[in-house]
């Protein structure tokens, strides 16, 4: 049994979301295989969910991540073995110097789209977290992310907003009351995450 059908076991009710869970870890498996990152925004509890999962993935999560012979050699010892193989996933709200300075000189709801202007390449993954999936300021960032070809992905609650149809993947969370909905919310990542990490680095432990 897979990780994503033992998150169906241990929580029935997020089984409607097990296909779009499942894309979303494939779409982040490709990516990162071609060397694309992960750029994540959201609000409030939405933006702390950007930082843990973006924290899941920087380093080990939940199995050891040993670094190249290579790289190991040209680190050395001390070095190699304190570090662990990343994977490049950058939480946007994190910025605290760039959003501040953007709020005081700007309008702050096109700070995330600003953000993915500067580090939006094609290829790599735009994950928007909105409990509603109306927030502009995401919705912003997700046109932005489009016209600079990035493959976009919302994680929301039910009704999906205007950030479900809007992005090329939506996993919607089968509540609507926002504590819910990021109680839910906690589940599908860190399912997302052990599956893209067993993925990547099989041979781990």
């Amino acid at each position: 049994m897979d990780d994503i059908e033992q998150l169906c076991q241990r929580i029935p009710e997020l089984c409607i979301c097990k296909d779009s869970i499942r894309n979303c870890s494939e779409l982040l498996i490709q990516a990162f295989q071609s060397g694309n990152k992960l750029l994540l925004c959201g609000n409030g509890g939405s933006a702390a969910d950007c930082e843990h999962i973006s924290g899941e993935l920087i380093k080990r999560f939940s199995k050891s991540r040993p670094l190249s012979a290579e790289l190991s050699n040209k680190l050395g010892a001390e070095l190699s073995s304190n570090l662990h193989a990343g994977l490049p996933a950058l939480s946007l709200p994190s910025m605290i110097g760039f959003h501040t300075a953007f709020a005081n000189d700007d309008d702050p709801e096109y700070a995330f789209a600003q953000q993915v202007l500067a580090f939006g390449k094609t290829g790599d993954i735009l994950l928007a977290i909105s409990t509603s999936g109306n927030s502009r300021n995401l919705i912003h960032a997700v046109k932005t992310g489009k016209a600079l070809g990035l493959q976009t992905i919302a994680l929301t609650g039910e009704s999906g907003g205007i950030l479900g149809p809007l992005c090329d993947l939506a996993i919607q969370s089968p509540a609507s009351e926002t504590p819910r909905v990021q109680e839910l919310h906690l589940p599908i990542y860190h399912a997302i995450c052990t599956v893209v990490e067993d993925t990547l680095f099989p041979d781990s432990e």
